[in-house]
């Protein structure tokens, strides 16, 4: 399961710093002036998990792998990042290509607003105000685009409903337009205030407020202890960030120390995407390789399964599980199952973050 994230906010925020940060590299070029990015730059980047390691670490030294001469390769969970060009008001309109910006924003599975809250006056604000302001900018353009699009669905389904009979399910799809109009009107994020049933009945309209969202508000470095601006928003720099994006080793976990920064602010920034999205990692690991996989929280054990292969779900008989934690304490699949530690679950079991699996099934 690949997650997408898109990156938005106005221009000079610092989105393409932070995309170059989240890539360690210079992929998406910044600079100082409006629209620097106009195609959406898209990188793909690992999710750190140390547990990964230390599954390796363990399964290297497992007894059924001790004819091996090299520790397993680590494939880790990624997501995929997109650097979307800044909108500006009235891009609901096409105002600053805002057409092409905002149907790249359907296509990501959750927006991150990232919000100018940084001093350097030597980087042009195009238009930006300060952080709850700008963040009403870009909610209200993507809700007037809302707008736009129910305003012509209930118009053409208004001439549909006169030809059908009063109990006819297209009555109800009308119903939850509507309320996703007057709600739109009044300035509600849909995802917020909407029922499943209702988003489930209109969702072919890929309206932009059915996005889940986060705020990262882009900070100066002495500022990222301190509250946010905004009620539920992260703080992170993205100077910062591509500063630490360039270190490794040592001088990387030194630089971290010094400052005394509790967790790359990346890291927490793709955390709270998986917690947003409802979203966990399962874990496999053999002697061919260590690797996380993403799945929705719920899934039961063959839906997990079918994620790595659609035949695993089809053929599925049997899962034997274990927490990660429990089999790097056990040390290994051997002393584990001497222990009685492994679970053997059935089709209804419900996966939890941390387990690890061996899949049993019929090809």
């Amino acid at each position: 399961m690949n997650l997408s994230v898109g990156i938005v906010g106005l221009p000079n925020a610092g989105k393409s710093t932070l995309f170059n940060a989240l890539l360690k590299k210079q992929v998406a070029q910044f600079a100082n002036y409006p629209f620097t990015t106009i195609e959406p730059n898209v990188g793909v980047v690992e999710v750190f998990d140390e547990r990964l390691e230390k599954l390796a670490d363990i399964i290297a030294a497992d007894p059924s792998t001790s004819l091996r001469t090299s520790r397993p390769p680590v494939i880790p969970a990624v997501v995929q990042f997109v650097d979307i060009a800044g909108l500006v008001r009235g891009a609901h309109k096409g105002e600053g290509l805002g057409n092409q910006f905002l149907s790249h924003i359907r296509e990501v599975d959750v927006i991150v607003f990232v919000l100018r809250d940084f001093k350097n006056e030597n980087v042009d604000r195009a238009g930006s105000e300060g952080a709850k302001e700008d963040l009403a900018l870009l909610r209200d353009e993507l809700l007037l685009k809302d707008l736009e699009t129910l305003e012509k669905r209930i118009e053409s389904f208004s001439r549909e409903l006169k030809k059908v009979p009063a109990n006819d399910p297209k009555h109800k799809v009308f119903n939850a337009l509507n309320r996703a109009k007057e709600n739109v009107e009044k300035g509600n994020w849909l995802e917020e205030v909407l029922s499943g049933e209702e988003i489930d009945l209109i969702k072919d309209l890929q309206l932009l407020s059915f996005k889940k969202s986060i705020v990262a508000v882009n900070s100066d470095e002495a500022d990222l202890e301190k509250e946010p601006p905004i009620e539920g928003a992260m703080r992170i720099s993205a100077k910062v960030e591509l500063e630490l994006a360039s270190l490794e080793g040592e001088e990387r976990k030194q630089y971290i120390k010094e400052f005394g920064y509790k967790n790359i602010g990346l890291d927490k920034l793709i955390s709270k995407s998986y917690k947003t999205l409802g979203l966990i990692t399962f874990f496999t690991a053999g002697p061919k390789e260590v690797r996380a996989w993403t799945i929705r929280e719920g899934f039961k054990a063959p839906e997990a399964a079918g994620v790595i292969h659609e035949d695993f779900k089809r053929g599925f008989i049997a899962a034997e599980i274990i927490s990660v934690e429990k089999l790097i304490e056990a040390g290994g699949w051997v002393r584990a199952k001497e222990q009685g530690l492994i679970k053997s679950a059935g089709r209804e079991e419900v996966m939890r973050d941390g387990d690890v699996v061996e899949f049993k099934f019929n090809v």
